[in-house]
């Protein structure tokens, strides 16, 4: 039954190569650095679609890491019995929303809040930057990237959650032992100890913000371009491929599909350190630092 998975990995693998062979042999490298999306012409150029897929992920993740490990400080290590499961549980809630619906809230409240709430503020004061250049629309990597976050937060409460509380109790009891407060015990003895099962959370969340689909593009704009503002529209891979894929055919069609293949291997490989990381967690030993 193990070498079942393998055997369905590999065939993805082999059916997305043999899908974008023709774009694969007729771009080759430059698919990925070149801009140009234009299927009357035929030329096909994914760079535009791999910014996007990277900005709105690094800004979720930006945006997710900081809360996500301090709910999981909370959890693992300071909240109280009666309060510890009703969090966990709610925070556990937010993964079993579906993408759809995420979108929908985002269309209908986060965008308006977004242009009329957060953008005015954060130009006024940040405008200086070309993060935050031009008008404020609602719709674009600003709004994607806080839909991604909110999206992303509960894989890294559970994992983080999780390999905090996989840290020996000898840790917390030399730390306490030595006069460390209860916070002063989490930040030197349990987060050194779980740092390798933390930053797996993270790239397991990376992976998930990568091929997110539905809600990012209801929200994301989907005009392929690259611009520095994160008021700015922009495209992601897995966009690009749900919106055009179902009237696409000849070298349109194997152009979609080679973006799908990045796309799989970078999530795979996410994936793969993220494992790696967690596993190493779980194996190695801890020490307190001064």
């Amino acid at each position: 039954m193990a070498g079942v998975v393998l055997v369905i990995m590999a065939a993805m693998l082999a059916a997305l190569t043999v899908g974008a062979w023709p774009a694969i042999r007729k771009f080759g490298p430059a698919f990925l650095a070149t801009s140009t999306w234009d299927p009357v012409a035929g030329q096909f150029g994914a760079l535009p679609f791999v910014y996007g897929t990277l900005v709105s992920s690094a800004v979720a993740l930006a945006l997710a890491v900081p809360l996500g490990l301090g709910v999981a400080i909370f959890l693992a290590e300071l909240a109280p019995g009666w309060l510890r499961r009703p969090v966990g549980l709610l925070v556990e809630l937010l993964a079993a929303i579906p993408s759809v619906v995420y979108g929908l809230w985002g269309i209908f409240v986060l965008a308006p809040w977004v242009r009329t709430t957060l953008s005015p503020p954060l130009k006024a004061t940040l405008g200086f930057l070309p993060l935050f250049e031009g008008p404020p629309l609602g719709i674009g990597m600003l709004t994607a990237g806080l839909i991604l976050a909110i999206m992303v937060v509960p894989f890294i409460v559970a994992v983080s959650t999780e390999v905090m509380r996989a840290v020996p109790t000898s840790q917390r009891e030399a730390a306490l032992s030595l006069g460390a407060t209860l916070w002063e015990t989490t930040r030197t003895a349990v987060i050194p100890y779980a740092r390798s099962g933390i930053a797996g959370a993270i790239f397991l969340s990376l992976a998930r913000a990568l091929g997110e689909t539905m809600a990012v593009t209801m929200v994301i704009g989907n005009i392929p371009q690259i611009r520095a503002s994160l008021f700015a529209p922009g495209y992601t891979i897995a966009a690009v491929i749900a919106n055009e894929f179902g009237e696409a055919g000849g070298i349109t069609l194997a152009a979609l599909v080679f973006a799908g293949l990045v796309l799989f291997l970078v999530t795979l490989l996410v994936n793969l350190v993220a494992r790696l990381l967690v596993a190493r967690m779980a194996a190695g030993p801890g020490l307190i630092r001064e």
